[in-house]
């Protein structure tokens, strides 16, 4: 296994189109490349390799926030700290998600597409675990008990099943459909971060309007730069759309992308332990302490759903010709 030897990287007109990225020139690995040759090419520098390690370093550093969060927070008796760890939770899983996902997907056409169908799932729950602990923690108080508050999380987790559908979806009108499948992607994962951010970004607008010092409030702000410019790069394919093959292993839009997304977690992250510490008394006369149906659970029972949509469309592609390793292999002739 030491000995392994990796294959020579590829052009993009010689993997076939599903493998492709746009403006992505060369540094492709082998379609069906073996378990072996994809675990070890995360060592060799190809147009993946910044993808994988920029998420797979973050994961580990999530993970021991987590971990120390846990210990710190009491968990087990104070259920205030429940929807700040089930965030956590979800912010471990979306970039370890994701940098399986970039690891594995060029062993079979079937194989790229259910990594990134997992990928996605991922993201849709990361989006609800920040509906979670945006429900607990940065609600205005003039919203604060309101019927949009109640009904908050469980839109959230509606949005969830919405989210990892369309996403998965949108893979199998990627062949045909570019333009249509990037929309609906970008639309699935927006949504939620807009609906999400809603009581944020009125609390933002009042604190502007009339003057505050929360501490978290600049780093919500960061948070939310970090955020929308991740979206840009994810729709613009910049700076490689400028100069194709010049980005092709360092500085290309998903390596940038995934950084703006991992930085903009983090602000989240920093933003949702202060106002878990300052405003517990603020908010405290307007609900009480969060109990396991408004913050495990949902994360929980989304998880479960999301899998099983994320099983159906699997399936679906052993029942469609296109997807099948003889048509694959048509392609490339």
């Amino acid at each position: 296994m030491l000995g392994l030897k990796l294959p020579r990287l590829l052009t993009i007109s010689q993997v076939p189109k599903v493998f492709r990225e746009q403006s992505i020139l060369f540094g492709y690995r082998p379609p069906r490349s073996s378990a072996a040759h994809c675990l070890f090419s995360v060592f060799q520098m190809t147009n993946e390799t910044l993808n994988i390690w920029t998420h797979f370093l973050p994961a580990w550093y999530f993970l021991w926030k987590f971990l120390a969060a846990f210990d710190a927070l009491d968990a087990w008796s104070d259920r205030h700290a429940w929807p700040f760890l089930s965030y956590l939770a979800t912010c471990v899983l979306y970039p370890l998600a994701s940098s399986f996902a970039h690891t594995f997907s060029t062993m079979s056409v079937r194989t790229r597409h259910v990594c990134f169908f997992l990928d996605y799932g991922a993201l849709t729950l990361y989006s609800l675990g920040s509906a979670v602990a945006y429900s607990a923690y940065i609600f205005p108080e003039e919203w604060a008990g309101s019927a949009f508050h109640q009904s908050y999380v469980s839109f959230a987790v509606l949005n969830t099943i919405i989210s990892t559908t369309l996403s998965c979806y949108s893979r199998f009108t990627e062949m045909g459909q570019l333009k249509f499948s990037k929309a609906i992607r970008t639309f699935a994962f927006a949504y939620p971060y807009v609906y999400n951010s809603v009581p944020l970004y009125y609390r933002l607008y009042l604190c502007t309007v009339r003057g505050c010092s929360e501490k978290a409030i600049s780093m919500h702000y960061m948070h939310t730069a970090f955020a929308w410019l991740t979206c840009f790069l994810f729709v613009t394919h910049l700076p490689e759309r400028l100069a194709p093959g010049r980005f092709d292993f360092i500085g290309h839009s998903h390596q940038l992308f995934h950084i703006c997304g991992i930085i903009g977690t983090r602000f989240q992250m920093e933003a949702l332990l202060v106002d878990m510490t300052e405003r517990r008394e603020q908010l405290l006369p307007y609900m009480p302490a969060p109990n396991f149906s408004q913050t495990i659970g949902p994360v929980l029972a989304s998880t479960v759903v999301s899998l099983i949509i994320i099983a159906a469309f699997s399936m679906t592609l052993y029942t469609m010709p296109k997807f099948s390793r003889r048509g694959s292999k048509r392609k490339r002739k």
